[in-house]
């Protein structure tokens, strides 16, 4: 795995209670060689400079230093074009499911494609809920004893970034020696926080044209997240549809 490789890959940490378990998240990047952590309103702030996390990053303060804490899950998205959530938990709406040894390839071919990729992790005791959900291109689960996949926090972000070294490791090294493969066709998805405008965007349309009554939502913009996170908008959909949305409130 080489450094371009590890700069694609961001970790993001939503709304962590405990200090500790930041540090011990900042120590499992280090050892595995990435280091791009976002902290999103994290239940203490500053936490990076925690006693505690300091003491349990053990030599990756580096990485705790660098990172960026923001109260806006969006801003850690923005410029991603697969976004990866991972919990065990099942919903009846949102993005695709997959598991963890299925998402490696899609990130493999995003990094080969140049493209950021974001791996989010929710709070200790609830994970994430279905908003943090619906700003994801898949849920992804770690395959664990299904009578007890907990996983603490540090513990399931050791895994992804040692599996992810290995994948990551596995393509330099093909490159290095000169091994060709089949270049990946590169799509210019559209990022999850710009789905989730369109579709605030749409929501204001179908209101405006009466189709969507807020008083009475029923499950209509669920259904069309989970929609929209199906189908992968690229950047151009994204324009279509919101030009779709303009002439809706033009009716208004």
């Amino acid at each position: 795995m080489n450094t371009a490789q590890a700069q694609l890959l961001r970790w993001v940490l939503v709304e962590t209670s405990h200090p500790g378990n930041v540090g011990s998240a900042a120590r499992a990047l280090k050892t595995m060689g990435f280091g791009d952590l976002r902290l999103i309103q994290p239940k203490i702030k500053g936490v990076a400079h925690a006693p505690e996390a300091i003491a349990l990053a053990s030599g990756a303060v580096d990485i705790l230093e660098s990172s960026q804490e923001s109260p806006a899950l969006e801003s850690a998205v923005q410029d991603c074009t697969l976004v990866l959530g991972l919990t065990s938990r099942d919903r009846e709406f949102g993005p695709p499911a997959l598991n963890w040894q299925d998402a490696r390839p899609l990130i493999k071919a995003a990094i080969a494609g140049n493209q950021r990729v974001a791996l989010l992790f929710g709070p200790e005791r609830t994970g994430l809920d279905n908003h943090h959900l619906s700003l994801c291109t898949h849920r992804v689960w770690l395959d664990a004893n299904p009578l007890y996949p907990s996983l603490n926090l540090a513990q399931a972000m050791m895994v992804c970034a040692f599996t992810l070294r290995e994948t990551l490791s596995e393509q330099a090294a093909s490159a290095a020696l000169g091994v060709t493969q089949e270049a990946p066709e590169l799509v210019d998805y559209a990022d999850p926080a710009a789905v989730a405008a369109m579709l605030e965007h749409w929501r204001e349309g179908l209101e405006a044209i009466g189709y969507f009554d807020p008083a009475n939502p029923k499950k209509l913009i669920p259904r069309l997240q989970a929609l929209f996170a199906r189908t992968r908008l690229h950047k151009e959909e994204i324009d279509l549809l919101r030009g779709i949305a303009k002439q809706m409130l033009l009716r208004k």
